[in-house]
């Protein structure tokens, strides 16, 4: 893994940390390469290391990343600004793991949307009707705002401010959850986020999503005439992470909330 670049918050502390990344790995040997990497470096905070991803979506089977935190700790990275050295070091010397996690994605009919975090389907314009099929079976109509999925990395973003469960750390499990649900005694859903298998294939149709957004992280796309949303795990693409030290999933939970 000889070929590099480095995506970067846009503030003093994580354009200084930039500016030493690249001093340091070109003096070791390494080059950078902003087209075709084999590492992507990640100066700043999770909503980075999103749009990192992102950025190399088309590559996410050749393409690591690693990140160092300028902030608070993180739930992508391992190191804060201030352990510089060690998080160099760890790089340097091989001493790393490489983990996966797994890709959201959603199948309008004509574009396939990807995601870390979550996918929406979301519409403040009017009530949302959506017919949802678990694994191809009838299972509730959800009406409301719309509907979030994500991965157990996402359940802590916008699916946790939702009242969602928080998935712990290697559980490789997807979770719905409503959003603005309406519930009274004409129409009724579940009413509670749930949590299943990786291998769930969701599909959520309406005869209109007049008005509706698609989210994928932080992108935001608009339907035309679809009628069929159709939600699942990415089975040939991982967001392929390095890893240094070992920091307890519960220790990045009291850092954040």
């Amino acid at each position: 893994m000889k070929r590099y670049t480095i995506v970067t918050r846009p503030d003093e502390v994580s354009l200084s940390l930039e500016d030493q990344i690249r001093h340091d790995l070109n003096n070791h040997g390494y080059i950078e390469d902003k087209e075709k990497p084999d590492v992507v470096f990640v100066v700043g905070g999770d909503g980075t290391f999103i749009y990192a991803v992102h950025q190399f979506f088309k590559q996410l089977n050749k393409v690591r990343f690693y990140g160092i935190h300028t902030g608070t700790l993180g739930f992508y990275t391992d190191y804060r600004d201030s352990e510089y050295d060690e998080f160099m070091e760890t790089f340097l010397n091989h001493e790393y793991e490489e983990a996966t996690y797994p890709i959201l994605q959603a199948y309008t009919g004509k574009e396939t949307y990807y995601a870390v975090n979550e996918i929406r389907i979301e519409n403040a314009a009017r009530t949302q009707v959506l017919d949802v099929y678990v694994n191809t079976v009838p299972f509730e109509k959800i009406r409301g705002t719309g509907i979030l999925v994500c991965t157990q990395l996402g359940s802590t973003a916008y699916n946790r401010s939702l009242g969602g469960a928080v998935i712990q750390e290697g559980l490789d499990l997807i979770e719905m959850c409503e959003i603005a649900g309406i519930h009274h005694s004409k129409y009724r859903s579940l009413g509670a986020p749930i949590i299943m298998k990786s291998d769930t294939v969701l599909d959520f149709y309406a005869t209109s999503f007049k008005g509706a957004l698609l989210g994928a992280d932080a992108d935001v796309y608009t339907f035309t005439d679809e009628t069929k949303v159709t939600i699942s795990s990415c089975s040939n693409l991982k967001v392929r992470m390095l890893r240094g030290r070992k920091v307890s999933y519960y220790s990045r939970l009291k850092s954040l909330f």
